[in-house]
């Protein structure tokens, strides 16, 4: 059974200034399952609909922003949740750290620059579960951290006295400290040279196989997700363009857009320069019919123009939003 299964999900942005209303669909008819057990990689340039998709999955959901339409459910073991039907108050504290942790994109956001690394760990843990003991809770806050390889001596640390590859780990360490079923990682290696990077990868990673759990890994770093995932989906303008096993998308992309991402990435001995895609993407307040991604396609078509590809399975695990792949298989 899958631990997350969305369906059919529309969340939009809704405002209305000076009489004005507008509607920005951010994430437009996205279906998709998170197994137990897998780093699971979102991928898409900026403004697709990555942050928005994780608001929404992890019930955040504040406005102006909206679930129009579409289910979003949990299977925690015997512990089954409706996240867009349950309570606020549920939700913090059954739900929230325990079963579904969030690690920021900016490990300086989840830091109290005021306070020590414990004392944050102390906010956390006693939020959920009341701290009758401190001492045994030291110990094991002391015992989390060695787990994932961090030296104690960060616990008495404040934030501005750790670099930022280490307060990112940190932020990883607060985000695992109940061994929750999901973690989403939204961009944790963002503004991190590339030898801090593999360290908070393999950290993820380390933890995953540790703790059993899954992963959504949200990054627009292809490589990232060639080294991590397991599956990767790829997103434009706020919908699915392909879905399929790592070694799938980066050995056979079927989407023109992934394939654009794929040779986007650079190669040791590649001289040669990197074509861009024409365009930018389309404005989600007023996106083009059909196709999203019509008007930057290399290959487009008529059919692409008026009508919306619908998202198919094509091989075994792979999934594709593409009138150009839908005409080949035919």
């Amino acid at each position: 059974m899958a631990l997350l299964s969305v369906q059919n999900l529309c969340a939009y942005y809704r405002t209305e200034i000076y009489g004005i209303s507008r509607t920005v669909r951010a994430v437009d008819d996205v279906s998709f399952d998170l197994l137990p057990n897998e780093i699971y990689g979102v991928a898409g340039e900026s403004s697709c609909g990555k942050t928005t998709l994780i608001k929404v999955i992890s019930g955040n959901i504040k406005p102006p922003l909206k679930v129009n339409s579409g289910s979003i459910n949990y299977h925690f073991g015997t512990y089954d949740v409706d996240i867009l039907h349950i309570s606020q108050e549920e939700l913090r504290r059954n739900v929230r750290w325990k079963e579904i942790s969030y690690v920021m994109q900016g490990s300086m956001s989840v830091l109290n620059p005021v306070r020590k690394i414990i004392k944050t760990f102390e906010d956390i843990v006693d939020t959920h579960e009341r701290i009758r003991d401190k001492k045994k809770f030291l110990e094991q806050a002391r015992e989390h951290v060695n787990r994932l390889g961090l030296p104690t001596e960060v616990l008495d640390s404040y934030p501005h006295q750790l670099s930022g590859g280490m307060r990112q780990r940190v932020a990883i360490a607060l985000a695992t400290v109940f061994q929750p079923s999901l973690i989403i990682a939204d961009e944790p290696t963002t503004a991190l040279d590339v030898v801090v990077q593999r360290g908070v990868l393999q950290m993820i990673k380390d933890i995953q196989a540790l703790s059993n759990n899954t992963v959504l890994l949200v990054t627009h770093d292809m490589a990232v997700h060639a080294n991590v995932a397991d599956r990767v989906m790829i997103m434009y303008a706020g919908r699915i363009a392909e879905e399929a096993p790592t070694e799938s998308i980066f050995n056979a992309p079927l989407h023109p857009y992934t394939q654009h991402l794929i040779r986007s990435l650079p190669m040791i001995g590649e001289r040669s320069l990197k074509a861009g895609l024409r365009g930018a993407p389309p404005n989600l307040a007023n996106p083009p019919s059909g196709c999203r991604f019509h008007e930057r396609c290399p290959q487009v078509m008529d059919v692409c123009r008026t009508e919306v590809p619908a998202l198919v399975p094509i091989r075994e695990n792979h999934r594709v939003a593409c009138h150009l792949v839908k005409e080949a298989s035919l």
